[in-house]
């Protein structure tokens, strides 16, 4: 197969390109330049020009990783994430439409397109309600893969990724408590330490995401992408202080951060069905995350 990873200069889309090239041709798409790679495309960031790499190459597959992947961001410049996240989305599907009609589409979609969920777990099929501006531009992405679907037969899937993290990552909850731990004697956190998680170590996200690639019907596809574990922040933050061996404190202000959703749990019928089973338990996947940053501020 011929696959084009947009994105893949990020952290879903670096390891993606690395796993999928294994067995595959592989091109790298990106705003940021590479003179090394003879199969990468550079993009413009504020108007990417999508119809030039598609009418110069013919490709089997993209896979979308590109975008924004941040709520404060997306509260504090909304207009940014949705060029980000839906127009560029839109771009890339008409120019799949006009000059590669024939490549399958998949996307990075997330679990902020469910808000607060009224069970758990939360299957597919849940009623979407956002609690935050990339929430909401993440189901308006998820519209256009239908729109491109039902009008012009485009073969599109969504994958709504839950808690991604491992090397690569510098954001969310596991760095953000790596360097309050560097600097701090007590690590304050937000919230109660009650809300809770679907994480999944980013080894095991690649290997879901070629389940889909193998086994979705792409006629708008939605799947819940996680290992359908619930774990509190509590248990994170304890965890990581016994990682660390240290007697540090870890406190919680009791405060809401606007954006954030308090419980999530995945329903991941459809991966267990292809065959997907987790491989890297929660802590082994903490335990390399925290060598790579170990490495990085070295």
């Amino acid at each position: 197969m011929k696959i084009l990873i947009i994105g893949s200069k990020g952290f879903i889309g670096s390891h993606c390109k690395d796993y999928f090239q294994r067995k595959h041709e592989v091109w790298g798409c990106d705003i940021v330049s590479d003179y090394n790679d003879k199969r990468y495309i550079v993009i413009n960031s504020i108007d990417a020009d999508f119809a030039s790499v598609f009418s110069t190459n013919k490709f089997d597959l993209c896979i979308n990783c590109s975008g924004a992947a941040s709520v404060p961001l997306s509260l504090d410049k909304p207009l940014h994430d949705f060029g980000l996240n839906v127009l560029n989305t839109a771009r890339i599907l008409d120019a799949i439409r006009l000059h590669n009609p024939d490549c399958r589409f998949v996307t990075m979609s997330s679990a902020a397109v469910y808000g607060n969920p009224n069970a758990l777990p939360i299957g597919k099929d849940s009623v979407s309600a956002p609690v935050s501006p990339y929430g909401y531009h993440k189901v308006m992405a998820e519209h256009i893969c239908e729109e491109y679907y039902r009008f012009w037969g485009i073969k599109t899937c969504c994958l709504r990724i839950f808690s991604a993290y491992g090397p690569g990552l510098r954001k969310q909850l596991f760095w953000d408590m790596y360097n309050k731990f560097r600097n701090n004697d007590v690590i304050e956190l937000w919230g109660t330490g009650n809300e809770t998680r679907d994480f999944i170590y980013i080894s095991d996200l690649v290997r879901a995401i070629e389940y889909a690639v193998e086994k979705a019907d792409f006629k708008v596809s939605k799947v819940n992408v996680a290992n359908g574990i619930q774990t509190s922040v509590r248990t994170i933050a304890e965890t990581f202080v016994n990682i660390m061996a240290s007697d540090k404190i870890v406190r919680f202000n009791n405060e809401e951060r606007k954006g954030d959703p308090i419980y999530w749990q995945a329903d991941i019928t459809d991966l267990k069905k292809w065959g997907y089973k987790p491989v890297v338990t929660l802590e082994e996947g903490m335990k390399n995350y925290i060598k790579w940053i170990e490495r990085e501020q070295q």
